[in-house]
């Protein structure tokens, strides 16, 4: 088990990419605090995590409240000691032309997907240099390398994680601590349930491997990156498309 010993604590784990990746690390022997705002489905996933072995806890919380992720942090380190990874998965969409976009819709998504990322990562950082190693694991997506029509604040939020990853490599590297990204490009969620099935033709069609990609096929590569399998990969942003780049 590749995680074994190690504390992950992985926000937006309530689904998708976050609950594959919770159960992903509890597989691999990591004790995983899993934080979602959606208290139902955080249970559902703490649960899951026990079955599949993990020592585990479940926090109701904000990311984007800096007092609430303070106390956060703290409450785990009291009762875990410590925390080894952070992966940032938590975000959101609210999606419109440029025109049309409201300051409250680009406000959302700005405060989820990058204030929120900062405030989590600043939070748990000083355990981590203290004790000379730790990994920061964020997610960006292919938005934000290549942008994408009516997400303006999606694509400046993901392009931020990326400038996020490559400036605290180069900050915390040294001091031990490894960050790297991960850029999942169309991934089976429930995001895209309410995509008409002609729209998802179409995306499948963009990927040389021909279909969607599945949650857990994206939370491998985080665990390979949370482990010391990846000891030497930092500042790193990778993609997990299918190729739909090309």
């Amino acid at each position: 088990m590749r995680l074994k010993g190690k504390v992950a604590l992985v926000t937006g784990a309530g689904q998708g990419i976050g609950a594959a990746t919770a159960r992903k690390f509890a597989q691999e022997g990591a004790a995983v605090v899993v934080c979602d705002v959606n208290e139902s489905s955080l249970k559902e996933v703490t649960e899951a995590c026990r079955k599949a072995g993990g020592e585990t806890a479940g926090y109701c919380i904000d990311m984007t409240d800096p007092r609430g992720v303070d106390e956060l942090v703290a409450s785990v380190i009291k009762r875990f000691g410590r925390i080894d990874v952070l992966v940032n998965n938590a975000g959101i969409t609210r999606d419109a032309r440029l025109q049309k976009m409201t300051l409250d819709q680009f406000d959302a998504v700005i405060d989820v997907n990058l204030r929120a990322v900062f405030h989590a990562s600043q939070a748990v950082v000083e355990g981590m240099v203290a004790r000379g190693s730790g990994v920061i694991l964020n997610a960006s997506s292919v938005v934000g390398i290549y942008g994408n029509f009516g997400q303006t604040n999606y694509a400046a939020s993901k392009f931020g994680v990326i400038g996020f990853t490559k400036t605290w490599s180069r900050e915390l590297g040294p001091k031990g601590v490894r960050v790297n990204a991960v850029a999942p490009g169309f991934i089976d969620t429930s995001i895209l349930s309410t995509i008409p099935e002609d729209v998802l033709r179409k995306m499948r069609e963009q990927v040389p491997l021909g279909r969607l990609g599945a949650p857990e096929e994206v939370a491998n590569v985080y665990a390979f990156l949370a482990s010391d399998e990846a000891s030497y990969i930092n500042g790193a942003v990778i993609e997990v498309s299918g190729g739909m780049t090309l």
